[in-house]
């Protein structure tokens, strides 16, 4: 029976990904009607889970740390294509829609997937057992790049508006790529143990170790097809921009509540990956899930809608708002102090998921 249910999933991910491609070609750069839409938007979905699972196909055949950074980065790459995509048709109704993606990336890695992997550990096996020093040294990285590519914007002089001049954007672009390329290196070469799953007793668990891995050829079509699905997300969100943007503005939300839609659908699947390795008491994964994202989110995000705002026709607001700066503050605070024991309580995790429910609240209702 498992493997009748195996197979079956397996060929739902190779099916998805391609129809999606073939809709994707028939529909591009076409007016369709709203049943069509209601179509793309559900293959677009199944492209994103079906790109997530060959992600991971592939991340279990690198191992662990390696396999969050495959997803991580796979996760981000759909998240800067619906960004990019979404603004080079909003022109000035989307200059602020990279800083409210990011930001909403942030507070969903940081405090919803961190705080429900922790909860769901913790009310388990009692306590959610992680390793300090690698979460500890991604929330530092966390912190210093939301702060230097959105909370300085809000208070340089240079440009009117909270935005960076095109010197400042420059350096908050490289600033991202370098500490990132730093965290990629300190992640897979020179202290990988640091961001491996520990026991309650603290014992390093190395996943490899009981874990069949799938072939090469499997891997190389998990690639193949993770491409496909990655080219099929951009160009049919590209179709169901507009629709989403209208559903928005009709029901008289701000235009951050796109922001939080993007961030929502992109991370779902990594969020369903998290709290099934924090099932396994594997927290560690999970916390490497969440803020592998975060970190993906901001150090290549940044640079790409740097790169993107040559070209693209409107303005690029990074500056956060006086309550997003609360909450970002408040999200380092409470990182801190949740990594510092090693260890955390259903108290924790629920502290983090009811940061993420103020967001959402003043999301909608600023």
């Amino acid at each position: 029976m498992f493997t009748k249910l195996n197979a079956a999933a397996t060929q739902w991910t190779v099916v998805v990904p391609v129809v999606a491609f073939v809709v994707l070609l028939l529909t591009w750069h076409r007016s369709v009607p709203g049943w069509v839409v209601a179509v793309v938007a559900c293959l677009l979905a199944g492209a994103v889970l079906s790109a997530v699972h060959h992600a991971e196909v592939i991340a279990h055949r690198v191992g662990e740390p390696f396999g969050s950074l495959v997803l991580a980065v796979a996760v981000t790459v759909i998240e800067v294509a619906l960004i990019v995509t979404l603004m080079a048709d909003g022109g000035d109704k989307a200059a602020t829609l990279a800083r409210d993606t990011v930001f909403a990336a942030v507070m969903i890695t940081c405090n919803g997937i961190l705080g429900v992997s922790i909860l769901v550990a913790a009310l388990k096996y009692r306590v959610a057992v992680f390793n300090a020093e690698g979460t500890g040294a991604a929330l530092a990285c966390i912190g210093t790049l939301a702060t230097l590519s959105l909370v300085l914007p809000t208070f340089t002089t240079s440009s009117p508006g909270p935005q960076f001049s095109s010197t400042q954007l420059i350096f908050a672009a490289t600033a991202s790529l370098v500490l990132y390329g730093l965290f990629v290196a300190t992640l897979t070469v020179r202290h990988r143990d640091y961001f491996l799953p520990v026991t309650p007793e603290g014992e390093v668990v190395d996943e490899e170790d009981h874990a069949g891995l799938p072939t090469v050829r499997a891997t190389l079509v998990s690639l193949a097809l993770l491409g496909v699905g990655l080219i099929a997300v951009v160009g049919l969100a590209k179709g169901v921009s507009p629709t989403i943007e209208s559903a928005v503005y009709s029901a008289g939300l701000p235009s951050s509540v796109v922001g939080v839609v993007i961030a929502l659908l992109v991370l779902l699947p990594e969020t369903i990956a998290a709290v099934r390795a924090a099932l396994r008491n594997r927290v560690q994964t999970s916390l490497n899930l969440a803020l592998g994202s975060a970190l993906a989110s901001i150090g290549l995000t940044i640079p790409a809608v740097a790169v993107a705002s040559v070209w693209l026709p409107g303005p690029l607001v990074l500056g956060l708002g006086p309550s997003h700066l609360v909450l970002l503050s408040l999200t380092v605070a409470l990182g801190t102090l949740t990594v510092i024991p090693r260890r955390a309580t259903p108290l924790q995790g629920a502290v983090h998921l009811a940061v993420l429910a103020a967001y959402v609240v003043l999301a909608v209702n600023p």
